[in-house]
This record gives C-alpha cells, structure tokens and sequence, in this order.
C-alpha cells in the first residue's frame, strides 16, 4: 500500500511582494505572475492523474489548486472537488502577521534572529483564558503535519494525491514524514510553485522517499534562486549518468564502469540544463562515470579544471560487487533485505559500512565547501558523484544520519542544490533535491537509477 503526493506551494503572493510576514492571515492574494506559475504548475501536473485534492483554505493557496487544475485536458484527471483543511494553513505567527519584514527586524531583534538560527525555540505570548499563554509556531505547525499525515495517508493506499499549501507548513510536512526534527524548519527550501515528490510505503511511520525536492524548472526558472544578498556558497550536487550495469541492476561499487550511451546523453542533457549557470568550480570522484559526466557538463565551462577526489569514489560493495539482486539473495541470505530495512546496520562482506561512507563523503564534501566559502565572492560549485555519496550528503545537509539513507532518490544525470547562505559554520539550506526534469521532461523521475 503505497501514496505518492504531490506537493506544491503557492504561486507568487501580494504579501510576497511587499515582503510581508503571511502566516494565518488571508488578505494576501495572488498577483498576475503568481497566477501564471500557478497555471504552469497545471500544465507540468496535466499527464497525471490524482486520486483526490487537498488545499490550504488560505486564498493564495486555494486559488493555486483552482488555476492548476483547470489546465488538466479533462475532468477525468482529478476529483470534482478540491478538500480544503486547515491542517494545511501556514504556520501560525499571529503577532507577526500582515507586518513588514524590515518593521518585525526593527521591533523584535531577538524574537528574528532565534527565527533564523533556532525557529524551535521562538515563544509568543498570546491570550489564553486566564491571561496570556506561551505559544511556539513551529513545533505547533510540525505536529499540525503529523495530524494531515495522520488523517489523509490511511485514505489513499496505492493512489496518487496533490496537495496545495504553504512554504511553512509545506516544510513541516516534509520534515515529518521523513523524521527531521523542527530545529532544522530553515533547512528545507520551497519556493513559489515549486514542486516536490514524496512516496510512502504506508502510513507516517513507514519508510518515506523524497522522489524531489523544490522543482522549479515548469515555470522557466532551472534552479531555485538564491536568497536576496546571499554571500555563502551553492553547489550543485550531481549523480553521474547511467551505466549498462545500473540498466541491468547490477552492483557497481568501487568496480570503474563506464557510462552507457544513455548515461552520455543524460549527461549531456544536465550540461543543457546547466549551460546558463555560473560555475566556478568542479570536483568529482575519481571513478570514469562521474569523471565523464562531470567533463561533459563542463564543456560549456572551458575555464573550469576538474579536480578529481578518490574519498567522493562510491560505497564498496565488496563481495557484493557484479552481482546482480538474485545472486546476492542466493549467497547471503536475508542480507540485502537488511540493507533495505536497515542499512546502517550493514557491514558489506570485505566492503565498508556506511559509517565509513558516511565518514568519508561528509569529510570531502566538507572541505569542498571551506574551499569556496574562502572565495571574496559566492561561488558556484559542480560536485559530482554516485548514489551512496549523494544521499550521505544530502542526509547530512538536512541533519539526518544513516538510518535515513533510503529517504533521498537519486536518479542518473540528477541536479540537487545546496546553498550555505551563513556560510560553513551556519546550517545549509537544500534548494532542491533530485531534478530530472531535464532528462525525461516531467516532474517524476524516470531514470533507470539502478543499483548503487
């Protein structure tokens, strides 16, 4: 019994342009480009089919899920009625609401900075029967999430569903259903009409994927944009390309296999999707398939030198290496159904574990990072490396461990985006996560993925 939802923000609001704090407030409605992302989001969504529709009773919001469903070719494509709930209002600043940004900095200095470092711990005080009462937004929005979660999952086993709400409560949803804590809510981006992927296996205490994270390109921006005045590094994060060992399923490891023909060409299709992007730096594993992915994609970037990294070099799988799934079943039993299940708990046979990954690709990542935030200027970084490296790191920038490892997809030739706006000592922000967009043209990954 499995749900994919699909989650979307908003469209561009008037609060959004006047740069006023939204929360519960209703009087923010959507301009004329909010409304044209919203029909954007329709197109991109129109191949699917949805089993139901769920929106935030918030204009803004509601509004999105109108003007993109009336983009679909027939009203056979979703339900006749959109379901509005309030567990999918935004979070709840109600001493902040319908106030300019730049007026709360000026009236509640300490109130915004635990905003920006620790929002867990913001404390409102607002009447109550017997006087005032503490209130705390964002632990109130990320149980609000497990509530949504709670009702909606048991109603749509094996169906596909949209929902349509807000950048805060659009995070807590995600960070519930994958067991991020409400101490990291600045750490995940959503933008206007971005759209995100989430698979559940069950109901919110089964395994959850992150299929993408803030997809952005249907409306004609290929990444999300970085935040106003932003001095911290990007970087772009990139699983090399297809192999004929990944077509096949078959475990590559450490085992230096080249990419296929498909693998070359979805290379080629990131190097289109990225030709525009400013890059001043590229590293990659030292294996041929990320290495020749990385060199594709640079060739719209002759300046750059590839630098090479053995440590981003993928899991070794060890005995595991060349086998395909039934051949590994056949000679340890019950071991890949443990990597499933829990694979942090796994020593490869004369291969590593994941804490030895984990500590290895955290450890090249972050001195990647220490490299260009040293630069007088942002910089833009190309990162490129296989499935396990990429979801340690991803696990890592969210603040998760390797008990989340199966969490984040990454399908071959896909663009993931982290920035680092208070710079390494501050909390990464992840901008987007698995964007395929630019090889199948959809929003849903189609990539062969294989094994690792």
């Amino acid at each position: 019994m499995s749900t994919r939802v699909i989650l979307v923000r908003h469209g561009e609001s008037s609060y959004n342009v006047e740069r006023r704090v939204q929360g519960h407030c209703d009087q923010s409605t959507l301009t004329e480009a909010g409304r044209a992302a919203a029909q954007k989001v329709g197109a991109a969504l129109s191949g699917l089919t949805f089993d139901a529709v769920y929106s935030s009773p918030l204009k803004r919001a509601k509004e999105t899920a109108q003007l993109a469903l009336s983009c679909f070719p027939t009203a056979t494509h979703y339900p006749p009625e959109i379901q509005l709930t309030d567990n999918l209002k935004e979070i709840n600043l109600v001493l902040w609401e319908g106030i300019l940004f730049d007026e709360v900095e000026a009236k509640f200095p300490e109130d915004i900075q635990l905003w920006r470092d620790q929002p867990h711990k913001l404390r409102m005080e607002i009447p109550g029967p017997n006087g005032t009462v503490d209130f705390f937004p964002v632990p109130a929005l990320y149980e609000q999430a497990r509530q949504f979660w709670q009702e909606v999952l048991p109603r749509h086993g094996d169906q596909t569903i949209l929902v349509v709400a807000h950048s805060g409560i659009n995070r807590a949803l995600i960070s519930t259903a994958i067991g991020l804590d409400c101490d990291r809510y600045q750490s995940l981006q959503q933008s206007n009409c971005g759209i995100t992927v989430l698979n559940f296996a069950g109901g919110l205490d089964a395994p959850v994927q992150v299929e993408s994270l803030n997809l952005t390109a249907h409306f004609g921006e290929p990444l999300p944009k970085r935040r106003s005045g932003q001095k911290g590094p990007r970087l772009l994060l990139v699983r090399h390309g297809e192999t004929e060992w990944n077509r096949q399923k078959r475990f590559q490891g450490q085992i230096d296999v080249p990419l296929n023909d498909n693998g070359r060409e979805q290379a080629r299709q990131a190097a289109e999707f990225l030709r525009s992007i400013s890059i001043d730096a590229a590293v990659s594993s030292s294996m041929q398939r990320p290495k020749e992915t990385a060199e594709i994609i640079l060739q719209y970037h002759p300046n750059i030198d590839l630098k090479l990294d053995d440590t981003l070099q993928e899991i070794s799988h060890g005995l595991w290496e060349g086998k395909l799934e039934s051949e590994i079943e056949a000679e340890f039993p019950g071991e890949l159904q443990r990597w499933q299940a829990t694979p942090e708990a796994v020593q490869m046979p004369e291969g590593e574990n994941l804490q030895q990954v984990w500590d290895r690709a955290i450890a090249a990542w972050n001195a990647i990072v220490e490299t260009a935030a040293a630069s007088p200027t942002p910089q833009t970084v190309l990162v490129v490396a296989h499935d396990a490296i990429n979801k340690a790191i991803l696990c890592h920038v969210a603040g998760l461990g390797p008990e989340n490892f199966w969490n984040f997809k990454q399908g071959n030739g896909a663009v993931s985006v982290i920035d680092y706006p208070k710079g390494p000592a501050g909390h990464p922000v992840l901008q987007a996560m698995n964007i395929t967009s630019h090889l199948a043209g959809g929003v849903l990954d189609k990539t062969a993925a294989g094994a690792l």
